[in-house]
């Protein structure tokens, strides 16, 4: 009898179910905050958009092929995306210097001015939020999310929040040079 599980998956264990369940439920509570912080930009923008100059602050000019692979959707749509945002100011296209036929979109300083403002919001509202909880807690907490940002491949905060410059960073998690 077929359960839905595919045979080269183990069936998942209680703590998988409880822990998937308990992720769900702090991503529901992070897409609150993220939604909110968005208001603090002073542009009016959408997650989707923020998330594409995210993606250009912590990995530096990207071809539109690569940007759009990044951000899990189609070449147009990510050109339709990009040029909502160039016409606000926040990217600029050049001709990418490796390929004449590609185009790389690059995060304007007004880009990185609003990624910096929603992130500012961000941190505040989870600041507050984290105080709320235990100090055991939050320690506990902070390995667990290091393994998963590291499982998931994003890049740490500070790579691109202190430095701002154009050239893609890696995020391996061993170069932490400080603590979020």
């Amino acid at each position: 009898m077929e359960t839905g599980v595919s045979a080269s998956r183990p069936a998942a264990s209680e703590m998988d179910v409880n822990l998937v369940e308990a992720f769900l439920t702090a991503s529901r509570a992070l897409v609150g905050v993220a939604a909110r912080s968005l208001a603090a930009g002073d542009a009016e923008i959408t997650l989707s958009q923020h998330r594409a100059l995210v993606l250009l602050a912590t990995r530096g000019p990207q071809r539109m092929i690569d940007l759009a692979d990044l951000l899990g959707v189609n070449s147009s749509t990510a050109t339709r995306q990009c040029d909502r945002l160039q016409r606000r100011g926040f990217v600029q296209r050049e001709p990418d210097p490796d390929d004449r036929r590609a185009v790389r979109v690059i995060l304007t300083d007004a880009g990185r001015q609003l990624v910096r403002q929603v992130t500012d919001a961000r941190r505040a509202e989870i600041s507050a939020i984290l105080h709320a909880m235990p100090n055991q807690s939050r320690t506990s907490l902070l390995a667990a999310l290091r393994a998963f940002t590291d499982a998931a491949g994003e890049v740490p905060n500070q790579h691109w929040s202190l430095g701002w410059g154009t050239e893609p960073t890696t995020g391996t998690g061993t170069d932490r040079g400080i603590a979020p």
